[in-house]
């Protein structure tokens, strides 16, 4: 099956932020291609791969950058259909300059961001996207909800059996 998600990131130090957004489309099982490409230093790979990824069959893409945060943005500006920014942390200002290079969009050129480092919801948002015309990928949606759901319960249960002090020792080995 050809993948529907298209995830990039700018760096491969984005890697262990942007492998969340392959994780929950694994669990939720939405084919997607994962890569490199940086927009600044290889912006001919870079058009290429935004401008050919409609004839691949992705349905959406998620871009993720730190920094300047180009890449989102620009693979909007190519691709016709949606694309989510994952603005990467960043040690010289904590991933705001990100955060704001992807929002601050012009007019016309829409990009759906997630929060700082927030590609497990990019992944999610992806994948609902795609939900709207596939019922079966809602269902399997609805689970995963309903999974995050008794995960919570479960949690609030323990603490009230054993009380704040123990739980969180229990929470901090």
């Amino acid at each position: 099956m050809a993948a529907k998600v298209g995830i990039v990131m700018g760096s491969d130090s984005d890697l262990e932020i942007m492998s969340k957004a392959a994780e929950v489309l694994e669990v939720l099982k939405v084919e997607y291609d994962i890569t490199v490409i940086s927009a600044h230093r290889m912006p001919d790979v870079f058009y290429d791969y935004a401008k050919g990824a409609e004839d691949k069959g992705y349905k959406v893409i998620i871009a993720g950058a730190g920094g300047a945060a180009h890449l989102p943005g620009m693979t909007a500006a190519i691709f016709s259909l949606p694309v989510i920014g994952v603005p990467i942390m960043t040690k010289s200002l904590g991933g705001v300059d990100s955060l704001y290079s992807i929002v601050q969009m012009p007019a016309g050129i829409p990009v759906a961001t997630v929060a700082i480092n927030g590609a497990q919801n990019a992944g999610i948002l992806a994948a609902k996207i795609l939900a709207a015309s596939d019922e079966e990928l809602l269902g399997r949606i609805k689970e995963y909800a309903a999974g995050l759901k008794e995960t919570v319960a479960a949690k609030s249960e323990k603490l009230a059996k054993i009380g704040y002090q123990e739980y969180l020792k229990e929470s901090n080995k």
